[in-house]
């Protein structure tokens, strides 16, 4: 249930269901064995407690992550949800609640979080002190924890106020269905960086991550980075990587890097020993690496290169809940464009069958 549940009074007056959704079942896309998913019902989410919130998805993106986690299969038997990105209209909340309002558009943060805790308030909120590690919408076999899916009738949003980024007038929903987790881990690999850098060049080495990747080459130029390469081995990433409006390097990531940059960004698990490698090579002298995340424990770490050349190397997680609204205002000032990237978008009823289709950045449609 989450820490300060608190049932008195919990729903606030006009800010309430609306209709009763108690007793009923609603449809969750879930997975029920490798490779394997299909609608199951499950009990009707209720408020639990005066933070809480309710909310029905709209749009739900896919994540790269959510094939990998189908493909190795459920850990408890009844499987688990899948949908973590989405934008979501809110149909109820607690008493608490006074800044998200019934039949608004938000986007809920995918990592679950408190907001109050010393992680949180210092913005860490993908390490809320409240929840166990990893603890995620659509990712049960990660931290152990059913909270639900996106991909779902009805889902649950404890600590509304801190969990959901309300949608700004004029801002297409559609566009920035995966904003709360791979968009954001595409603006957290560059823009630090770019802030103590103003104007430096930066390359993103994608092989693999496709959609992380290409994000965070559009926020480097939309933070005045100088310039921006993608360089990949794939015809699609680089193909919108022309079409975002950044330079598409094609590269053998055996070979090494025809010059350095100044941040280099490492996106992606496919043969990350050697895109990893490269990635490290590609780093100037007192440059910075930050790698996205997808590694391999096995892979050496030459920690001497990095200490002979000054290279800054930084690794972690995207906190969703704190840097949603930088992101956001990104998109709402016309800066950014989340939905150049969309490469598919299918029907919500088409997600049993579709929803694991090669694709870039594929988004259900309710």
């Amino acid at each position: 249930m989450g820490p300060g549940s608190d049932l008195d009074g919990a729903v606030r007056g006009s800010q309430g269901v609306g209709r009763d959704h108690r007793g009923n079942q609603v449809r969750q896309l879930t997975c029920i064995g490798p490779g394997a998913i299909d609608w199951l019902e499950v009990p009707d989410p209720e408020l639990a407690s005066a933070t809480d919130a309710i909310v029905r998805p709209i749009f739900v993106a896919r994540c790269g992550i959510d094939p990998t986690l189908v493909g190795i299969g459920p850990t408890r038997a009844d499987g688990f949800a899948l949908g973590h990105e989405s934008v979501a209209e809110v149909v109820a909340v607690g008493a608490a609640v006074s800044n998200v309002k019934v039949g608004a558009l938000a986007l809920p943060s995918f990592w679950i979080s408190c907001g109050s805790c010393d992680q949180c308030t210092r913005g860490k909120t993908g390490l809320c002190r409240e929840y166990p590690l990893l603890s995620s919408y659509g990712m049960e076999p990660l931290s152990g924890v059913e909270y639900g899916g996106m991909l779902s009738d009805l889902v649950r949003v404890p600590h509304a106020e801190t969990m959901l980024t309300l949608l700004p007038p004029g801002v297409d929903p559609i566009a920035v269905a995966s904003l709360p987790d791979n968009v954001v881990d595409g603006y957290r690999l560059v823009a630090p960086h770019l802030e103590r850098r103003p104007g430096a060049d930066v390359v993103i080495a994608s092989h693999g991550g496709g959609a992380i990747g290409l994000y965070a080459a559009q926020a480097a130029a939309a933070l005045g980075a100088g310039d921006v390469t993608v360089a990949s081995d794939d015809d699609t990433v680089l193909d919108l990587a022309t079409h975002i409006g950044v330079r598409p390097l094609r590269v053998d990531f055996t070979q090494k890097p025809p010059q350095t940059w100044a941040i280099v960004a490492d996106c992606g698990p496919e043969d990350f020993r050697v895109g990893f490698q490269w990635s490290i090579r590609a780093t100037e002298p007192e440059g910075v690496l930050h790698c996205m995340g997808s590694v391999d424990p096995d892979v050496p770490f030459n920690l001497r290169r990095l200490y002979t050349f000054g290279i800054e190397f930084h690794i972690g997680r995207a906190h969703s809940a704190a840097l949603m609204p930088q992101v956001m205002a990104l998109v709402a000032d016309g800066r950014l464009h989340p939905e150049l990237i969309t490469t598919d978008i299918i029907g919500w009823e088409e997600a049993p069958t579709r929803y694991l289709d090669p694709s870039v950045k594929l988004i259900v449609e309710r």
